[in-house]
């Protein structure tokens, strides 16, 4: 997969979330990314689009996950993007989703880029979202 452009500078903030690998907590992840996108003055479809996004990768991971996880959530803000990266611990043998699937066909629709890598017994996504007047 390709690797994300946008990333980290020491110009920008970093937030970071663990929650249970747990459906019921992906609502706070939701918040979070919506809350983060209107900081960078998303409009409302993007800021929609990005938490669908997120929502989708969580499943995505959620599904590989060791029992008892945790989803670590990395959000990093920059002047025109956000970056998110979401890691579950994943049971042995675990793989994620073709690139050809659905899930993935969504998550490159609703944001600039997306990648993901699993290795050593854990998963990340990764996605990047710009700001339109940005991309």
């Amino acid at each position: 997969m390709t690797q994300l452009t946008g990333q980290p500078t020491t110009d920008e903030d970093v937030v970071h979330l663990t929650v249970p690998a747990d459906g019921g907590y992906l609502s706070v992840l939701r918040t979070a990314t919506a809350g983060l996108a209107a900081r960078l003055q998303f409009a409302l479809d993007e800021i929609e689009d990005l938490r669908i996004a997120v929502d989708e990768a969580c499943a995505m991971l959620l599904a590989i996950a060791t029992r008892d996880a945790e989803l670590q959530c990395c959000f990093a803000v920059t002047e025109d993007a956000l970056t998110v990266q979401v890691t579950v611990p994943t049971v042995r043998g675990a793989k994620l989703p073709a690139e050809s699937s659905f899930a993935w066909k969504v998550l490159t629709a609703l944001t600039t880029s997306a990648s993901a890598t699993a290795a050593d017994g854990q998963a990340t996504i990764s996605l990047l979202t710009r700001r339109a007047s940005g991309r």
